[in-house]
């Protein structure tokens, strides 16, 4: 016969041995998986992606991809691929301004007064 504190007793280690699986699983996913996350192995820098794509038809695609820093714009599906566009030079990215940089402001000058109208 089971007595109310050993099934509870049971449920709870069940529960923390489910939750000892997952921080495992996610502790790998960290430490050896394949993103650019911090950990022991670390993944090499992806030299290809996909940037944007945009559907022309139902068989058609453009795609514009990213290899070593230079973009390519093509056209998949259909009966052809074909490359559009080779060469492309991605926008340059800004960084963000400094913190300790200061941005002038001036007080807004008043309405002239044309009231006062002199004779020339």
């Amino acid at each position: 016969m089971l007595d109310l504190n050993t099934l509870l007793l049971a449920v709870a280690g069940g529960l923390f041995v489910v939750a000892l699986i997952a921080l495992l699983v996610w502790a790998f996913k960290v430490f050896f998986g394949r993103s650019s996350s911090p950990g022991f192995l670390k993944a090499r820098e992806r030299r290809l992606a996909v940037i944007e794509t945009a559907t022309i038809d139902t068989h058609r695609k453009l795609v514009l991809l990213r290899r070593d820093d230079v973009e390519h714009l093509m056209v998949i599906g259909g009966p052809v691929d074909m490359v559009i566009e080779s060469g492309i030079r991605p926008r340059l990215h800004f960084p963000p301004p400094h913190e300790d940089v200061i941005v002038a402001t001036s007080e807004a000058r008043p309405a002239p007064d044309f009231s006062k109208t002199g004779s020339v």
